[in-house]
């Protein structure tokens, strides 16, 4: 990943995380907490495609299974948002633009429902039976339902971000202006172009050559 996509990535998963853990989780909404995570892992993968996404949501995942108050097995939850991202990133668009809502939405919502049932079903393994006790169904329903109301005001402004930071206007700035100056220097900056260099000793050994038959002939008639 590049350094940009990096620096971008941990910033937005850091600020989430705190804002989930602090906020949101202690509003105490019936049924799920929004997963203020899960959409930033989402508008990234969206724009950074499959392999971003994986990676993100690898991250992401790690970072809230060992960020307190957390109280499951470590890797957990890293698991889900990997595989949430690697799918997330199989439907990024090919021009990099959205050209409606409707199809993050439906993202937004397959992947509510598909990272609470991954959880519980990787909870199920490891002996973890909680979401049998809350009730799966609330669970997916208040889950899709707090996650698609919170999508608009979060996973439009992330892929704008990414994709602004994909471009990176400052480093084409950067390498434009280096190629001036490059182009300058050789140019005009000495005085004499390479072509021009070329071509004046071209034209000196010729007539350094024509010079040199010159005074043979004169010696040869003499």
């Amino acid at each position: 990943m590049r350094v940009n996509r990096i620096l971008l990535s941990s910033s937005l998963i850091v600020v989430a995380l705190v804002v989930q853990v602090s906020v949101l989780a202690r509003l105490h909404l019936p049924g799920a907490v929004p997963d203020l995570l899960l959409l930033v892992v989402l508008g990234l993968a969206l724009v950074y495609g499959h392999v971003g996404g994986a990676l993100v949501g690898f991250a992401a995942g790690l970072l809230a299974d060992l960020a307190p108050p957390a109280d499951h097995a470590a890797g957990r939850y890293a698991l889900v948002l990997c595989v949430i991202g690697y799918l997330a990133g199989l439907v990024k668009p090919e021009s990099g633009q959205v050209r409606t809502a409707a199809g993050p939405m439906l993202v937004v919502v397959a992947a509510a429902v598909g990272s609470t049932l991954l959880y519980a079903g990787v909870g199920a393994l490891v002996g973890d039976t909680a979401a049998r006790h809350v009730g799966l169904g609330g669970l997916l329903f208040t889950a899709a339902l707090y996650d698609l109301l919170l999508a608009p005001f979060v996973v439009p402004g992330v892929m704008a971000l990414a994709r602004r930071a994909e471009n990176d206007p400052l480093a084409e700035t950067t390498s434009a202006k280096s190629g001036d100056i490059s182009s300058g220097w050789l140019a005009g900056g000495t005085g004499l172009r390479i072509g021009g260099q070329r071509n004046g000793l071209r034209v000196k050994a010729a007539r350094a050559r024509s010079v040199r038959a010159g005074r043979i002939k004169g010696v040869k008639r003499l």
